[in-house]
């Protein structure tokens, strides 16, 4: 009996040390196959809030899902909803949309990413998307993906794109095949229902649906590195019926500009990061 008494002890003792061990560790996320390893970050997240330093007129017929910027004023511009997506050439300073693609009544459109002399559209539902002629928005072929289209960049070699879960799914931007994988999370776990995206001086913006907030994250972890908040951006005298909300950020990098608007915003906002 005694003999006993003490295995069990030592069983015990054991156990304790493993629970130990792993909350000395902290909270990890279970990576997918093919995911970018996840690391715990002890830094405190960075909180920035905005000033507007320009506004400009946007098409408030527009359900923003995609946006960016290329280059002398022109935005690139998706569109969604059934009988109303799109793929746009857009004035910045004036909103006029200078050239258009309509979808199919049946398709939502979802997020865009300009690749070199290409565009590339992604469809909420119907788990594939469209590549164009950049200058005249011919149709070059379709592809499809396994999972919902969000929002879609690049940085630079590789594409990264969304599906409103907390994973990024990174493609060869050639192949449009999957290459990895990244689980976003900040320090209360998983951020979930990441949309559009773009990618600025290493880091990734993300808005994240129904709120009012862009992520920043760190694209090797995954972690989240900062928060936008963006309360209070559309004032209530620009809100009429069919208001939508926050979606859309672009980024010129040779003007250091950063851009953002909504689904159905009549305007659209060149923002500073400012700490609250």
């Amino acid at each position: 009996m005694n003999r006993i008494v003490v295995i069990v002890g030592v069983v015990l003792l054991a156990l304790a040390g493993l629970v130990l061990f792993f909350i000395a560790r902290g909270p990890q996320l279970p990576p997918k196959e093919g995911a970018v390893s996840v690391v715990t970050v002890s830094e405190a997240t960075a909180l920035y809030s905005y000033k507007i330093i320009q506004a400009f007129p946007h098409d408030p017929g527009a359900f923003t899902q995609g946006l960016v910027y290329y280059k002398d004023n022109i935005l690139y511009e998706g569109t969604g909803m059934w009988g109303e997506s799109s793929l746009r050439k857009v004035d910045l300073k004036t909103g006029k949309v200078l050239q258009i693609h309509r979808l199919p009544d049946e398709i939502f459109g979802e997020g865009i990413v300009v690749w070199n002399d290409k565009i590339i559209q992604l469809t909420w539902q119907h788990r594939k998307g469209f590549v164009y002629d950049r200058e005249t928005f011919t149709l070059l072929k379709e592809f499809s993906y396994p999972t919902e289209g969000w929002g879609i960049t690049h940085d630079g070699s590789r594409l990264i794109m969304s599906d409103g879960s907390a994973t990024l799914f990174v493609w060869d931007p050639e192949t449009l095949h999957e290459i990895g994988r990244i689980e976003v999370y900040d320090d209360n776990g998983p951020v979930v229902r990441l949309n559009e995206l773009e990618y600025i001086n290493g880091l990734i913006y993300a808005n994240v649906w129904q709120t009012d907030r862009i992520a920043i994250i760190q694209p090797e972890t995954g972690r989240v590195v900062g928060w936008i908040d963006l309360t209070g951006l559309l004032k209530p005298e620009d809100r009429h019926a069919r208001v939508d909300v926050l979606n859309g950020i672009a980024y010129d990098a040779q003007g250091d500009r950063l851009f953002v608007t909504g689904k159905y915003w009549p305007k659209l906002f060149q923002i500073q990061l400012t700490k609250p």
